[in-house]
């Protein structure tokens, strides 16, 4: 028996090797000159150098990549903080609270995880252009707050809670919002962590969104910026590869933060008491 134990988590951690070797290589080669770079000679670089990034940041008008990191930054976070309010809230209402046809309506929110986004950008556009937003961070972080799948993932963990917990709330003089507050938002951490760091994850890599619905260079956000970026300079692999790097980087991080939440919380999801 433990040695078929050893041989899946020996095949898992060679699945999980060839999955991040890319990763790894995107950040080995963005030390390395071009010259290497263009004639392969070891995987490693022969010459360590910050040349690739000293170009980048010494350049910010031509490449504002501060400023695109900028508003990735307060986008993500934005629709974290968006999502994560307004999916707990539903999802509390429609798992804990006594409302006429909430199965019927959680049946329509899930089925809505059917429809590709894709279909919904030209509605959602002209919608943004009724109100003013197209150009503006509003148009990102707004819509973000309709995620289906936050709304199942947090119903399924707050079905598990047990409800004598809010029996006992009630006795003592609570309200349904101090419930919601004081005990189903603490007891729910794992959950709320775990959507939080996808629904960051999410918008940090979303590209379609900003490209369809920002014009302006310095409100793009990183990876529309990268993007950008790379047909302007398209030939000087570094330089793309560097910028590349200070893409993937902080998402890599947050993950790394925020594992034994996500772990935890998915485990979590859908027991119930």
């Amino acid at each position: 028996m433990k040695i078929k134990n050893i041989i899946i988590e020996a095949f898992v951690a060679f699945l999980a090797f060839l999955f991040v070797f890319p990763i790894i290589l995107i950040f080995i080669t963005a030390f390395k000159p071009d010259a290497e770079i263009i004639k392969f000679q070891s995987l490693l670089p022969q010459h360590w150098t910050l040349d690739n990034f000293r170009e980048i940041f010494a350049s910010p008008v031509e490449i504002p990549i501060f400023r695109w990191f900028f508003n990735s930054i307060l986008i993500s976070s934005s629709c974290t903080f968006v999502v994560l309010t307004v999916t707990s809230m539903a999802a509390y209402a429609l798992a804990r609270l006594k409302l006429p046809g909430k199965k019927q309506l959680f049946a329509v929110i899930i089925a809505t995880l059917m429809i590709p986004g894709q279909i919904l950008l030209i509605p959602v556009y002209f919608t943004l252009d009724f109100l003013g937003w197209l150009d503006n961070p509003l148009a990102l972080i707004v819509p973000a707050g309709s995620s289906a799948f936050g709304v199942f993932l947090l119903h399924q963990f707050f079905k598990g809670i047990p409800k004598e917990l809010e029996e006992a709330a009630v006795i003592d003089g609570c309200s349904t919002i101090r419930i919601y507050w004081h005990i189903i938002l603490p007891l729910s951490k794992p959950a709320l962590s775990t959507l939080g760091i996808f629904t960051f994850i999410g918008s940090w890599n979303s590209f379609l969104a900003p490209l369809v619905f920002l014009d302006s260079v310095d409100k793009y956000t990183l990876p529309v910026g990268i993007a950008l970026f790379q047909t302007s300079y398209y030939s000087e692999y570094g330089l793309t590869l560097a910028a590349s790097m200070i893409c993937t980087f902080p998402v890599i991080v947050a993950f790394l933060i925020f594992q034994k939440h996500i772990i935890k919380g998915i485990s979590l999801t859908g027991l119930k008491s």
